[in-house]
């Protein structure tokens, strides 16, 4: 079995098995400028598809209450340069790294993030959603360049979807055009399936135009920026809810 690492980004679960298939152990890992990188990695033979690894020597771990990542690492930084208000703010009183990112353990300690603490957004009803777990889901089908899931303040979740960039020049084609939307169906029932009542989404829309750098949809490290998202389809989710439909075309 040869071996190679990954970080930086989540990698999709069926990505890392279709490796390890091919002979390739991928092994993701977790650190922070913060903490010198010096947190938490996976271990040949003992990893986990989906976890970023076990705590390192000498790294203590846990999670808050609220789902947040603290950290305690010999590698933590001492603080912001000049910026004492922002450091306090990032260290519990107990002296944890608040690392922002949310995430759980497994029986054997292993660590898998499953968003970030800001991104999570209350529906209507009072329910708290995290947007990632339920993106990777969708971005896993064949069909799906990138997604957003978003809802802050309705009843119900929806994701924001740009369709494969090989596909978006062949949906003029309305047979191409039906074929997708049946199976966007049915990809939003299969999302539906995994996720608990509160997070089930109302509807899927197929985005018009590209999400890249520039047009400021997109970081520099290609990283989607949720704000700008958020902002430009606002004005249309009314009209979105308001149709009724499981798969919605932007025009």
């Amino acid at each position: 079995m040869r071996l190679a690492a990954s970080g930086s980004a989540p990698i999709p679960p069926d990505l890392i098995q279709w490796y390890r298939d091919l002979g390739l152990e991928l092994l993701e890992g977790y650190g922070m400028s913060e903490d010198y990188a010096y947190s938490h990695a996976s271990h040949p033979g003992g990893g986990r598809v989906g976890y970023v690894g076990s705590p390192m020597p000498g790294v203590d771990v846990k999670i808050s209450d609220e789902g947040e990542i603290l950290i305690k690492s010999p590698g933590n930084m001492m603080c912001y340069y000049k910026q004492p208000e922002l450091t306090a703010e990032c260290y519990t009183e107990d002296g944890y790294f608040r690392t922002g990112d949310r995430g759980e353990r497994d029986e054997e300690g292993r660590l898998k993030i499953t968003g970030r603490v800001k991104e999570l957004f209350k529906t209507s009803k009072g329910k708290y959603v995290a947007p990632v777990p339920i993106e990777n889901l969708i971005n896993n089908n064949r069909h799906v360049e990138m997604c957003c899931v978003t809802g802050s303040g309705q009843p119900q979740a929806f994701a924001l979807v740009l369709l494969a960039e090989e596909l978006r020049p062949k949906l003029g084609d309305s047979a191409v055009r039906a074929q997708i939307e049946a199976e966007l169906e049915g990809l939003l029932k299969e999302v539906n399936q995994e996720v608990e009542a509160f997070e089930r989404l109302q509807f899927l829309v197929a985005v018009k135009d590209p999400w890249l750098i520039e047009n400021g949809f997109l970081t520099p490290t290609m990283k989607m920026k949720r704000s700008k998202i958020e902002d430009t389809y606002g004005p249309r989710i009314d009209e979105w809810y308001g149709a009724g439909q499981r798969v919605v075309w932007e025009t």
